[in-house]
């Protein structure tokens, strides 16, 4: 299947790039692609999640006969599909850079701004559970390479060890671990995980440029392992602390939704798709929607 953006020029004309979203390659009208379709049903979860959260999702005419009314369809003179090559992306130096340099920006203010609570939270940590405070993983990231990830404890400090006892209730679907009442979660840690503060030390991750601020959440390194090859292609760009998935629903949403909008947002990523969802998230975090 392909994804279609439209965004205006400087000079007012519409300029249409066409992204085939599970290869994460970028075209242009006349460049030919592989059109493919993920089905029907699928395609139906992603427009609602995303038609919930208020993205358009933009297909091709050869995905008509499994679209919905909310769908939109590129226009007929740019339709030029084929299966004959995948063209290279031809995504620009201009916006990594950008977007390096407002993660370092971003990501230096909200320490500086968010100190104080940061130093509440490890106090809070302390008093109920001792150290440590900060929690690490290893997970994967860009290209398949792993790193330590950051996270305050909110959990038990035997909670690895426990959670193998718990796998016969696990709630989530696909090879990640989930618990809506996870009883490995201390008094401050459901407190720091249903307001996300839990997440702030990733800006260390972030400063150190393991991660950006947007970009799909890094997963536990035995758990990436488990991906299928299209799944696998959400590590073509660097992880980072928000994405769709962190708008759309969070844990409410099943693993296959969640590698889906992924995805999604490799192919149509953009400075404007980042700031989206920026923005979006505030909202999104402040409710707790699908948080625990």
């Amino acid at each position: 299947m392909s994804f279609t953006e439209y965004s205006t020029t400087e000079a007012g004309a519409h300029e249409n790039r066409t992204t085939d979203y599970r290869s994460g390659h970028t075209h242009r009208p006349g460049d030919q692609v592989a059109a493919r379709s993920t089905g029907k049903r699928v395609t139906d979860e992603l427009t609602n999640i995303l038609d919930r959260n208020g993205f358009r999702f933009i297909v091709d005419h050869q995905s008509a006969a499994w679209a919905n009314s909310r769908l939109h369809f590129a226009p007929e003179p740019e339709r030029t599909f084929g299966v004959n090559s995948i063209v290279p992306s031809r995504e620009g130096r201009t916006y990594h850079a950008v977007k390096r340099a407002l993660d370092i920006i971003v990501a230096s203010t909200a320490i500086l701004l968010l100190l104080p609570v940061m130093l509440i939270i490890a106090t809070a940590i302390m008093i109920e559970d001792g150290a440590p405070i900060v929690y690490h993983q290893l997970r994967t990231g860009q290209d398949g390479k792993n790193f330590r990830f950051f996270k305050f404890r909110s959990m038990v400090k035997n909670a690895d060890k426990v959670k193998e006892q718990l796998q016969q209730h696990n709630e989530a679907t696909g090879p990640i671990f989930k618990m809506k009442n996870d009883p490995r979660i201390t008094r401050v840690g459901r407190f720091i995980r249903k307001t996300s503060l839990d997440e702030l030390p990733q800006l260390i991750n972030v400063l150190r440029g393991e991660m950006s601020v947007i970009g799909p959440r890094p997963l536990y390194a035995p758990e990436a392992s488990a991906l299928d090859q299209q799944q696998y292609e959400r590590h073509n760009v660097q992880p980072g602390l928000l994405c769709l998935r962190e708008v759309c629903g969070r844990s409410e949403l099943t693993f296959d939704q969640w590698m889906e909008l992924d995805l999604v947002y490799v192919s149509a990523r953009s400075l404007r798709t980042d700031l989206t969802i920026m923005l979006r998230a505030i909202p999104a975090i402040l409710s707790s929607q699908g948080a625990y």
